[in-house]
């Protein structure tokens, strides 16, 4: 059943997987971060509904950082041990703006399937 805030379907494998990536792609865009700023940063925006556990974006910091999407440097921290940095690549940038595209063509067809499902349900109650 679902209802405003919950779904049986978040359980059923229906999240889209991935989608850390090009949040937190998003936030370095904006200004290069530490990995705690952007688990912050993360928790302040509209479109992320569940802020995942900080090994999560940890990894995902890592593997952006093997493939060339994110550079990172070590900065002093203030007062405390130096913290690596991360900031966007072009190459991230490209790979944000495929993100953006990919989102856009699935909320195409997502708008046409509610309207397809609104549609029949309106067909069936008619009857």
């Amino acid at each position: 059943m679902c209802d405003a805030n919950q779904c049986d379907c978040d359980n059923q494998g229906l999240k889209i997987e991935g989608f850390i990536v090009p949040c937190i792609l998003f936030l370095l865009r904006d200004q290069p971060s530490h990995g705690y700023e952007i688990m912050e940063k993360l928790g302040t925006l509209d479109f992320v509904d569940i802020i995942p556990d900080p090994s999560v974006v940890y990894r995902h910091l890592r593997r952006m950082e093997a493939e060339g999407k994110v550079n990172s440097q070590l900065k002093p921290g203030s007062g405390g041990p130096a913290r690596k940095v991360y900031s966007i690549t072009s190459e991230g940038e490209d790979y944000l703006h495929m993100w953006a595209m990919k989102i856009r063509r699935r909320k195409e067809a997502l708008n046409k399937f509610i309207a397809a499902y609104e549609d029949a349900y309106n067909e069936s109650q008619s009857e």
